[in-house]
């Protein structure tokens, strides 16, 4: 059995969200943390601790977006599957997040690039794979390639609505990309909503939530090391109660 990490880390970066939206992370070493564990114990002096240290601690001040992360139909909108109540990531079904992995490969398509239902259907043909109910579609872009740097958020293409719709149809419950979002860039769809005055471009792979609930995963990594199917995915999020999204730690499960 092969294991493959899908998460990537959560960091000090500015460059894995936009700006104003990134993590925080404080970390306080053994040293600097000594006087922390002397509180709970009074009588007892730094020179009784081994080697004078406390422990490792960080303080994180983020948002359930930042890093490798589970999104919630609630993200998307209030309501899903036509008209539901959306449910939160501490209600997504567990046996959403395990199943049969499926990679598309788009890393070709330019940057923001909005994918259709005929491009997915092509590219399912291409791999030679049925998509079936339970299946979790990771979509590799070229963001893959570009994370670590300031390009990142404006790297690679986007899922369009009626191509989420297509695989949602199909009974797909679990989704994910290696880009910033599942949508376009944001800076390529504002250009097309000026041009044309279509506010329904905006997020519209996302709002695809609304008409059948489903979750994506956003800031995937590795997804260049899978084969294109003969995996599993595991991605079982945080559990946050009412939150839109739960950072996770995907795992693709290769069997020999």
């Amino acid at each position: 059995m092969k294991l493959i990490d899908l998460a990537r880390p959560l960091e000090n970066t500015t460059y894995a969200d936009p700006p104003g939206l990134h993590p925080t992370i404080t970390y306080l070493d053994h040293r600097q943390t000594a006087d922390q564990i002397l509180g709970f114990f009074p009588g007892v002096s730094k020179d009784d601790l081994p080697g004078g240290e406390g422990w490792a601690v960080e303080q994180v001040q983020l948002s359930t977006h930042n890093g490798t992360h589970l999104d919630a139909p609630y993200h998307y909108h209030s309501t899903m599957d036509g008209g539901k109540r959306a449910i939160t990531i501490d209600e997504v079904p567990l046996d959403w997040c395990i199943g049969r992995g499926v990679k598309l490969d788009f890393r070709a398509l330019p940057d923001g690039h909005v994918v259709t239902a005929e491009e997915v259907a092509a590219e399912f043909d291409r791999i030679g794979h049925e998509l079936a109910p339970g299946d979790i579609v990771l979509v590799n872009t070229a963001a893959g390639a570009a994370y670590g740097t300031p390009e990142y958020v404006a790297t690679g293409c986007g899922i369009g609505h009626e191509a989420t719709c297509w695989m949602t149809e199909r009974g797909m419950r679990v989704c994910g990309t290696d880009a910033w979002s599942w949508d376009a860039p944001f800076i390529h769809t504002a250009k097309r909503v000026a041009d044309t005055g279509d506010a329904s471009l905006i997020w519209e792979g996302h709002r695809a939530g609304m008409v059948r609930g489903y979750c994506h995963m956003e800031k995937l990594a590795n997804l260049d090391a899978l084969p294109a199917k003969g995996f599993e995915v595991q991605c079982f999020p945080v559990k946050i109660k009412g939150a839109s999204a739960g950072w996770c730690r995907p795992v693709a499960i290769l069997r020999e």
